[in-house]
């Protein structure tokens, strides 16, 4: 328990502050003509991208199974904004997850939908993404998990879903479908009150259904489209690494790195946390994006949030 004591004083530094300062909610009448409520929309944007930033610290399973909810439950949700009159858009999505946990065993499967039409009508996205995790926890350091993922672009190849100023070779190496399901065993290598670590390792199936797309000399905007489908064997490695240096600050690294004969994908996100004062937190996050078969093969985003609440 004193273990778990530690870990919810760190890693709750949003829930310890958010509360206070993301309370402003209100809005009065006659906002919407004079851009009021807009506004409040877009400050709601930042607060739940804070949120997110600070919820990227936390590991619910970073000690061993923890307390949870038992039986079967579940949420769904659902949005959607339509306008005609300047522009002609609509946007409609669709999320829900259905979780089962039982002592040792816990599962969940979530489905997203994304459709919408860009300004001229035409359908712009069309995607969806079907996701499943599952653990069985053996004792406190040892488990073993299988997770899922299928992402599906109806329009990948579709020269409609061009953007502008892209041209038709844009469209090659597009991922009509994306799959894999891994199972594997994990271990808590680090488990005391200060550090943590777990490593785990997957085997599963990766399959890929990708654009091939061939430009016509003469019109950058046509071509002919074809698909390529590959299927074999995906092995994926995983650390999640916690460190308490103080009763005010933190420090996380999360590494995930997939391999499979589609591509090499390798993430890793390092995450500094301050708790300044009773008031004041504060999170820096740098995270390292490789993918073998792009052009340009890394992307690093430098994160800040901060939260201060009175």
């Amino acid at each position: 328990m004193k273990t778990l004591a530690y870990l919810a004083g760190a890693t709750a530094l949003a829930a310890s502050f958010a509360a206070p300062a993301f309370a402003q909610s209100e809005t009065s009448a006659g906002a919407n003509a004079v851009g009021i409520t807009q506004v409040n929309e877009d400050m709601r944007d930042i607060e739940r991208d804070v949120r997110d930033d600070f919820a990227r610290s936390e590991d619910a399973y970073r000690f061993g199974n923890p307390d949870q909810r038992q039986g079967t439950f579940g949420s769904v949700a659902l949005s959607y904004t339509g306008s005609t009159g300047n522009s002609e858009n609509q946007d409609f999505n669709l999320s829900g997850r259905l979780s089962h946990n039982q002592g040792q065993f816990s599962q969940s499967v979530g489905i997203l939908l994304e459709y919408g039409d860009n300004n001229a009508g035409n359908k712009d996205t069309e995607k969806t993404y079907v996701i499943y995790e599952g653990m069985y926890n053996f004792n406190d350091k040892f488990y073993a998990f299988a997770l899922g993922r299928l992402a599906t672009d109806a329009l990948a190849g579709d020269p409609i879903s061009l953007s502008s100023g892209e041209t038709f070779s844009s469209l090659d190496g597009r991922l009509k479908r994306d799959a894999y399901f891994g199972v594997g065993p994990g271990y808590r290598i680090i488990n005391n009150d200060t550090t943590a670590w777990r490593v785990q390792a997957a085997v599963g199936i990766r399959y890929t259904k990708a654009v091939v797309a061939t430009e016509d000399p003469l019109d950058p905007l046509t071509g002919t489209i074809d698909y390529n489908s590959d299927t074999d064997v995906g092995y994926l490695l995983s650390s999640r690494f916690y460190h308490r240096i103080n009763e005010q600050f933190f420090v996380t690294n999360d590494t995930d790195y997939l391999t499979s004969d589609a591509n090499d994908t390798i993430t890793n996100e390092l995450g500094l946390n301050f708790k300044m004062t009773e008031a004041f937190a504060t999170r820096v996050s740098y995270k390292t994006e490789y993918v073998s078969d792009r052009s340009i093969r890394t992307d690093n985003t430098l994160g800040v949030s901060l939260v201060y609440g009175f």
